[in-house]
């Protein structure tokens, strides 16, 4: 019972319980942990200046076109300058997590511990706040690295709950966003693609003791998970694209005023010109107006 709870575990996370001075040799705890000895001394290369340079070209380059596969990618870089084959576009699309969003076929199969959930939102109807959340990772770039985010959003209002950012793609920052969003309300279906931050067991398990449903986009299709997407779009092209982030915290700053703003001043025209806030938490604006 113990190894098939260990089984669970993501590798980044199983790294974290190796203690180098405990009683027990680094070959014991892998083993107890069933961590290859190699993964735990694997260190990774440091992303090169040119592909850090080539990954900000690819963000631009997806958000405009979010289908374009490592091929098109390929091409699309080529037409800048960039002289990127397709193996290379398709190794950074993974490490910046994206990927093309078409129909297509199964190419790798699933983690035989991470069970896919349905798509519960077809034909529902959203009627009211924290009634439907939906999370999603995005690529970050800095001025020497990247980050990732991840955001949960309220379906109805488009208020954004909670967000993380993270040097790395493991589950931890997303069960934070999601421990902070289940504080803030108490949803009936949460959303998400089949990312392995998602389906994973310890992000699940937190939903499943919430007695939340489950929902999962079908695979390649961003329409699914709509809302967050326009988030997306919206932090990229008016606040992202438009800043140079020094390093992580200069990003947090930044990011945390962004969706400050979003949430409390930026006008949706789908929410009638009404804030993500005043929609969250049925406020009228004209008491903003007389506080002026």
């Amino acid at each position: 019972m113990v190894k098939k709870k260990v089984q669970t575990i993501g590798a980044s996370m199983k790294r974290t319980f190796i203690m180098p001075n405990d009683i027990n040799s680094i070959s014991q705890q892998c083993s107890l942990l069933d961590l290859p000895r190699s993964t735990y001394y694997y260190q990774p290369k440091p992303v090169t200046e040119r592909d850090l340079k080539i990954m900000n070209v690819m963000d631009e380059i997806y958000m405009r076109f979010p289908y374009y596969g490592a091929r098109k990618m390929s091409r699309a870089l080529k037409r800048r300058g960039y002289k990127v084959g397709r193996k290379h576009a398709g190794t950074l699309m993974a490490r910046m997590g994206i990927s093309a969003v078409i129909p297509k076929k199964s190419l790798s199969k699933p983690h035989p511990d991470h069970k896919k959930y349905p798509y519960l939102l077809k034909g529902f109807k959203i009627t009211r706040p924290n009634q439907v959340y939906s999370a999603d990772i995005t690529y970050i770039r800095l001025k020497q690295g990247f980050v990732y985010l991840t955001a949960i959003i309220d379906w109805y209002s488009r208020y954004v709950i909670s967000w993380r950012l993270s040097t790395t793609l493991d589950s931890n920052f997303c069960c934070e966003a999601l421990n902070e969003a289940l504080n803030h309300g108490h949803p009936e279906i949460f959303n998400t693609d089949q990312g392995a931050q998602f389906t994973c067991h310890d992000f699940t398990d937190i939903l499943k003791n919430a007695k939340v449903k489950i929902s999962m986009d079908g695979r390649g299709r961003a329409l699914d998970n709509v809302f967050v997407e326009r988030l997306w779009r919206s932090l990229k092209y008016e606040e992202v694209y438009r800043t140079e982030y020094y390093d992580v915290s200069d990003c947090y700053r930044s990011i945390k005023e962004y969706f400050r703003k979003y949430n409390q001043e930026r006008l949706h025209e789908a929410l009638g010109y009404r804030t993500p806030e005043e929609v969250h938490f049925n406020l009228d604006y004209k008491i903003f107006q007389k506080a002026c």
